[in-house]
This record gives structure tokens, C-alpha cells and sequence, in this order.
């Protein structure tokens, strides 16, 4: 069973907490949920990314996930093969990046908050 990726900052956390709708939907899937994000421990605190519902990787900076190797070694932390999991992020450059790893990653447009989009990327490759 593929592991949902799932951005952090502007997807599932907003401003004034977590973004309950895609909470809800990605409840609807059995799959294990990882949140990734370059936050380090400060920032986590301050996005409330501590306290998230799922599990979450970060560098913290070291690198940004700009950088292919931030997936890479994320891929190399619990051992995935880049099929094993799929990734939906809200910056463009980050979503390349992961995309040159080889991770199947959608666009997830933070302004429109299109979930039956996402919906339909997630049914569609899980």
C-alpha cells in the first residue's frame, strides 16, 4: 500500500490551524501519511506542525526541498523505493524536485484549495 506525502505549510496547516476538509478526506484513505515540510523545531512549534495528526519528516533546512536530495534522503529515512509512495505539494519548484526523484507529485494549488482535484490525483494512483 503507498504512503500519502502530504506538504505541510499552506496544504494541511493554514494560518488558524489545520485545514479540516483535507483532513477529512485524507481520513478517507487507509494509507500511512507522512507530512513533509523544511521546518525546523522552531517553525514546527510556530505552524503547530508539532502537533500534527500524522507523522512528519523534515531537514530542517538542511536541505529545502528545492533540492532533490531532500527526497532522496526522506526516500532512504523509512526506506521507500520511489514507488512506494506518492506526494501532493503546494509550491511548484518543491513539486519538481520531487518529481526529478522520481516521486508520482501533484500540484496542489494553495489558493484554490481544489480538493476534488486532489481527490481525483489521489484516487487515481493509490
Amino acid at each position: 500500500m503507498k504512503t500519502i506525502l502530504v506538504d505541510a505549510w499552506n496544504v494541511l496547516f493554514l494560518e488558524d490551524g489545520i485545514f479540516e476538509e483535507m483532513h477529512e478526506l485524507l481520513e478517507k484513505y487507509p494509507n500511512r501519511k507522512i507530512v513533509l515540510t523544511n521546518a525546523n523545531e522552531e517553525e514546527q512549534k510556530k505552524f503547530g506542525i508539532d502537533k500534527s495528526p500524522y507523522e512528519f519528516f523534515t531537514l530542517s533546512h538542511k536541505p529545502d526541498k528545492i533540492d532533490p536530495v531532500f527526497y532522496e534522503k526522506m526516500l532512504d529515512n523509512f526506506n521507500f523505493k520511489k514507488e512506494d509512495v506518492i506526494y501532493f505539494e503546494n509550491d511548484k519548484g518543491f513539486a519538481e524536485s520531487a518529481r526529478l526523484v522520481g516521486i508520482k507529485t501533484y500540484h496542489y494549488n494553495k489558493d484554490e484549495k481544489n480538493l476534488s482535484k486532489l481527490k481525483e490525483f489521489l484516487d487515481l494512483n493509490l
